[in-house]
């Protein structure tokens, strides 16, 4: 069996736009633009191409705008010091503007997942200026449950993520290394080569290649993530939200999917035998399972 190469395409137009406190953040679009709108963004440490293999299958049905949160991706490394979910959320709204600066007024829904999924619910109200919200999996906790264990593995996370190798030989050193991961372990063939091309950069010195969101950053939206990881009053959305979540089930995660059953007032389902990266382990039933509830809200 022949293991697929996935090949992010040219955008359609590229944007660069200026975010808070001068953060440069590039704006792609891909897909067909007369289509309905999608926004989509990424986890942290991540970047949006490495969803390719998910977005991909959006291409012929709709128009796509695709970002990085700041200092990842294609992005150019900001400050430290401003480095958090409090400014992902200030740069969100800048995005919103520059998109329809650029690329001309629509109706957009926001397709997010994990640390972009929690900027999103950070907004006063949650879907402020969106037709819709999917929300892929974000690190959401309910009111009652084990606050002090769940702040524990932010933490822990926010440790791991400060030991991670910083550069690699290779970009084939880097895709062994991601192949190997227990974190993404379920993920399809392809996507650590993919993510060899979309996470990494030329070392600055010129000797091998680098994260392109430098560890400490990764690690500082861990530190700090669970202060903004709440759950938010349905009653105040302003467009229709969905949640599509990995298997509650599945005994793994970096950040375990939690079994959101026990909100109230949400859309909410999840994609059994998937852990917390489902878009990168089952792109056709998370984009069957977000388009029927597009369809149902009339969006699609």
């Amino acid at each position: 069996m022949t293991t697929p190469e996935w090949r992010v395409p040219k955008p359609l137009d590229t944007v660069e736009i200026e975010a808070t406190g001068g953060a440069r953040i590039i704006l792609r679009r891909h897909g067909d633009v007369k289509g309905p709108r999608l926004i989509l963004s990424h986890d942290n440490g991540l970047a949006i191409d490495l969803y390719y293999p998910f977005w991909s299958r959006l291409q012929s049905r709709f128009e796509l705008i695709v970002y990085d949160l700041r200092s990842h991706g294609r992005n150019p490394t900001a400050d430290l010091a401003h480095h958090n979910v409090a400014t992902f959320t200030a740069d969100e709204a800048r995005i919103r503007a520059g998109i329809e600066e650029h690329f001309g007024a629509k109706p957009a829904v926001g397709v997010f997942h994990s640390l972009s999924a929690m900027v999103a619910l950070n907004h006063d109200p949650p879907g402020l200026g969106y037709a819709g919200l999917v929300l892929f999996d974000p690190p959401m906790y309910l009111a009652d449950g084990d606050h002090y264990g769940i702040d524990t593995l932010w933490r822990r996370l926010g440790m791991l993520a400060r030991h991670r190798q910083p550069r690699f030989a290779t970009r084939e050193e880097f895709a062994e290394e991601f192949r190997r991961s227990w974190v993404f372990e379920f993920t399809r063939p392809g996507v650590e080569s993919l993510a060899a091309d979309v996470l990494l950069e030329p070392a600055s010195d010129g000797d091998g290649y680098e994260l392109r969101c430098p560890r400490e950053f990764e690690a500082q939206v861990f530190d700090y993530g669970f202060a903004y990881a709440f759950e938010p009053d349905t009653t105040n959305f302003a467009c229709p939200v969905t949640v599509i979540g990995g298997d509650p089930g599945v005994e793994f995660s970096s950040l375990p999917s939690v079994d959101l059953e026990g909100l109230i007032g949400w859309d909410y389902d999840f994609i059994p035998h998937t852990t917390h990266f489902l878009q990168l382990e089952n792109p056709e039933e998370c984009v069957s399972t977000m388009i029927a509830f597009l369809e149902r809200e009339g969006l699609a």
